[in-house]
């Protein structure tokens, strides 16, 4: 908010000037101003011209906002004053709506000329010098955005050519606001779609760059392409050359955020291996890392498992995650319904070790709620049953084109290149 003027001279009207003259200077402060997209500078611009257009001797432009203490509400915020007392200035004024002459216009929409302030009840008392009030709505596409207010110390101060003219300047006004916060969108649109990119790269990188070839499987996986980043992650490490772990993970949030948790989960549980961890042990180590080192409502849903080769075996945790889908090779299948909490939700969580054997034949499905979740445009969700039966549908198909199968049946049904959220695939067939 620009600071006060106390020093103002007293506003007195220069009646040498014809409409021709005033609507001249008009053109010249709207050239002045438009020549800017700094919104501070534009309204500092038009106090500073505006005295020898309308003289004043307090001026104050307000904006509708939203009040901080009740997002629910709205109040008007002086964004730039003039001639107003020091003790007022510096407590930033917020007017309600429909308080003072500035709040009444800024409500209905209706400019007001108080020839004499002490005689309307509407007058909310802001500055004891002032005798006489002209107020014209700050009016963006057919919605009062705010008020253009100005005070004189002289009764009777302002006519209805006056009120043309302030009515005509806050017109500018208003657009030059449209066009600053049209500005500020193409700048944070950008920010964002750098922070995506930063993501998106930051996701890639993450993920393997093949799917493993292991003795006795076939496993493919595969994340469906979204328009903003989200959390999804899969990722596999060789153990030993008859054992890979494998992650399935959906972190919580978008973009840049989403990407750093996904990192510091690769990070993690590739260190876990290394040192030899069980799945559960691993899933409670990075538990109390990320409880120990991100914010609140920061946490991820992970099935972490070894798979052994030789032993035809999984062991796995399940950390909150989707449950797995096991299809026997006559077509049963059931979800693997064991799980724990999320990762980073609670201190100390224990997790629990669960064990699948496989069948020649027998397939795993482990995904992400971006599939089960995606939904058409009538807003009905791909669901469970519509899954499974397409994993059924394809379920002697190699993994690979399995995953091609489905991904085909979830675009035909939402009918849309990019799903809402990510959805992870990852598919373990026994041979």
């Amino acid at each position: 908010m620009d600071q006060p003027n106390p020093t103002k001279p007293t506003a007195s009207h220069d009646t040498s000037l014809t409409v021709v003259d005033k609507l001249r200077m008009l053109l010249d402060i709207t050239k002045k101003i438009s020549r800017s997209l700094d919104l501070d500078e534009v309204l500092n611009l038009v106090m500073e011209t505006l005295d020898s257009l309308l003289p004043y001797d307090a001026a104050g432009i307000y904006l509708i906002e939203q009040s901080v203490e009740d997002p629910s509400h709205y109040v008007l915020k002086s964004k730039v004053i003039r001639g107003y007392d020091i003790p007022f200035a510096l407590i930033e004024p917020r007017l309600r709506l429909g308080e003072g002459f500035i709040g009444h216009v800024s409500q209905t929409g209706s400019p007001i000329i108080s020839p004499d302030v002490s005689e309307d009840k509407r007058y909310f008392k802001a500055r004891v010098q002032t005798r006489s009030e002209m107020v014209a709505p700050i009016i963006s596409n057919d919605k009062v955005i705010g008020a253009f207010d100005l005070e004189s110390d002289r009764l009777n101060a302002y006519n209805e050519d006056d009120l043309s003219i302030l009515q005509l300047l806050a017109s500018q006004v208003a657009i030059i606001i449209e066009k600053s916060k049209l500005q500020e969108q193409a700048i944070e649109k950008k920010r964002i779609e750098a922070q995506l990119e930063i993501a998106r790269q930051v996701q890639l990188e993450l993920l393997p760059d093949a799917d493993p070839e292991f003795s006795n499987f076939d496993i493919s996986a595969y994340i469906f392409p979204t328009e903003e980043v989200s959390g999804d992650y899969y990722d596999w490490v060789r153990i030993f050359d008859d054992q890979i772990g494998i992650i399935v993970a959906d972190a919580v949030g978008k973009g840049i955020p989403a990407a750093l948790l996904m990192s510091f989960l690769r990070a993690s549980l590739r260190a876990g291996v290394q040192i030899g961890y069980a799945p559960h042990i691993a899933l409670s180590k990075v538990n109390n890392l990320l409880w120990d080192s991100t914010e609140d409502h920061q946490f991820i849903t992970a099935i972490y498992g070894i798979l052994d080769g030789t032993n035809r075996t999984f062991v796995f945790s399940n950390a909150g995650h989707n449950p797995p889908m096991l299809i026997k090779p006559n077509g049963e299948f059931r979800y693997v319904e064991y799980g724990d909490t999320p990762l980073g939700m609670f201190s100390d969580a224990q997790y629990h070790q669960h064990f699948i054997r496989f069948e020649q034949g027998q397939v795993m499905v482990i995904y992400t709620d971006g599939i089960t979740e995606a939904a058409n445009e009538d807003g009905e969700e791909y669901g469970t049953e519509r899954f499974a039966k397409s994993v059924l549908e394809c379920i002697e198909m190699p993994a690979k084109r399995m995953i091609d199968y489905i991904r085909k049946g979830v675009a035909d049904f939402t009918e849309r290149k990019f799903l809402d959220d990510d959805g992870t695939l990852f598919i373990v067939k026994a041979l």
